[in-house]
């Protein structure tokens, strides 16, 4: 199974864009998110799946982070996490991050309650601290800022 994702500023002040692909091997857990995204400020920038694919005002209609099971905020590699909590992505210098992310707990299967299709990407202005803040917000959005770009993600 095979997606992608076209990611982009509708604000138009940040510039932000970028190509994600997403693959799951049928019968796999596994899925694997590669791409790039441009025109970031260097350094870590939190990287989630929202609730919906809706992208329209400046992200903001895609809700809040994929969350089916009702669960605290936290890392990709926690067990107690938003499905959609994809935790950090990282800009070089060049204002370039390298995406390469494997994931366990997303789907790319229609029919699963972790599924992410017709769900948006959204990227973030700030670092996400993973549930770790001490303050409801970070177990609620891991206090990652704005809304930077956004993506619907599409199977292909």
């Amino acid at each position: 199974m095979t997606a992608s994702c076209n990611l982009y500023d509708p604000t138009g002040k940040n510039n932000v864009y970028g190509q994600l692909n997403l693959y799951q091997k049928y019968g796999s857990q596994e899925v694997s998110i590669r791409g790039k995204i441009n025109e970031l400020s260097p350094g870590l920038h939190g990287f989630h799946v929202h609730a919906k694919g809706d992208v329209r005002q400046n992200c903001t209609s895609a809700g809040g982070h994929f969350n089916p099971f009702n669960k605290n905020h936290g890392a990709p590699y926690d067990n107690i996490r938003h499905v959609g909590d994809l935790g950090n992505v990282k800009a070089n210098m060049w204002r370039v991050a390298d995406i390469n992310i494997v994931d366990y707990m997303i789907s790319l299967q229609g029919t699963s309650d972790s599924s992410i299709l017709n769900r948006a990407i959204v990227i973030h202005a700030g670092e996400d601290d993973l549930g770790r803040g001490g303050d409801a917000g970070s177990l609620k959005t891991g206090n990652a800022g704005g809304r930077l770009g956004c993506c619907q993600i599409k199977a292909t």
